[in-house]
């Protein structure tokens, strides 16, 4: 079998890298790397299986005997999915890929806020201060995919009692409660902290806007790594000025890069990262692993692991 890995790397690794970890998976698997434009085209009328973060409508006219798309992102809302289904390509996602780093950073994030370590790190003098603590807390997670699953795992030592909210929630999952969409409030009405880990839909734009922010108890903790679309950012800005919620931690926001005049950048219960939180030097050994399992299910007739349905699309999944 032929795979082709696409230049276009993340999170500024090297996608030779990816190359090199795949050969070492794919053992008797022709695996070409493309280093420019013109041997991507030179390279994809031949490949079974073409790996990379996106894949365009020029490009996959040449693709002649591709099976598989495997797109190196967890998202795939920005590939050109009709056509790659009727040219009969199936498309797979990188999802898991990010579970341990972004369920360490939203973790992170919320013990930043029990124990005001934000507050100290912007501080310049001694000053006393009122730490709480995580456990004993209740955690509502908005979204059980990986790494909504990752970060209540991840909670279980710490003591607190989690809710999740999920589109289907007789689905189950690890949180002590799962809830539907319908119930979303009254999970926020009970949270300390509330983790935004789903996927960008016409259903989770805009989800925490007033309403959902005046639902929330004063103290608590928006931790958003999801993406930056799902919070309502004029709302929470107000929010945030008027001390009426506790805080939030933002690895993502809305517009994103944040402008430097934002006002999202004074306050003081704000905590901002540079949508760090799906950065990690695993990146491509994680994703290497899931395109060579995929691989074997080809050989072997199997269904593919993190096949996109094409047909239809998850919300807070």
């Amino acid at each position: 079998m032929e795979l082709l890995v696409l230049r276009e790397g993340v999170h500024g690794i090297p996608t030779e890298s990816y190359a090199e970890a795949l050969r070492s998976r794919l053992d008797g698997h022709a695996i070409r790397y493309a280093r420019t434009p013109d041997e991507e085209r030179e390279a994809i009328p031949t490949a079974d299986v073409v790996t990379g973060l996106r894949l365009d409508r020029s490009l996959l006219e040449r693709a002649d005997a591709l099976d598989v798309f495997a797109c190196a992102y967890a998202g795939t809302g920005h590939l050109p999915l009709d056509a790659l289904a009727e040219h009969g390509v199936r498309v797979t996602n990188a999802a898991g890929v990010h579970t341990p780093n972004a369920s360490e950073q939203a973790i992170g994030s919320m013990l930043a806020f029990s124990r005001r370590l934000h507050e100290a790190a912007r501080a310049d003098t001694w000053q006393p201060a009122t730490p709480t603590e995580l456990s004993g807390s209740t955690v509502t997670i908005v979204g059980l995919g990986a790494i909504g699953r990752g970060i209540a795992k991840r909670l279980e030592p710490f003591g607190v009692t989690t809710i999740g909210v999920r589109r289907t929630p007789e689905s189950g999952g690890p949180t002590d409660e799962v809830l539907g969409p319908d119930s979303l409030h009254d999970a926020l009405a009970r949270s300390q902290f509330v983790v935004l880990c789903c996927p960008l839909t016409d259903e989770t734009r805009g989800l925490v806007g007033p309403e959902e922010l005046g639902t929330l108890p004063p103290d608590a903790v928006l931790v958003n790594v999801a993406r930056g679309e799902v919070i309502d950012t004029d709302a929470l800005v107000e929010y945030l000025r008027r001390g009426w919620i506790g805080g939030a931690a933002l690895d993502v926001t809305d517009p994103e890069p944040l402008p430097d005049d934002h006002p999202l950048w004074g306050l003081d219960d704000a905590l901002i990262t540079p949508h760090s939180a799906g950065s990690t030097p695993a990146y491509y050994e994680r994703l290497a692993d899931i395109v060579a399992e995929n691989v074997g299910r080809l050989d072997s007739g199997a269904s593919l692991r993190n096949e996109v349905r094409i047909e239809t699309s998850d919300d807070l999944e």
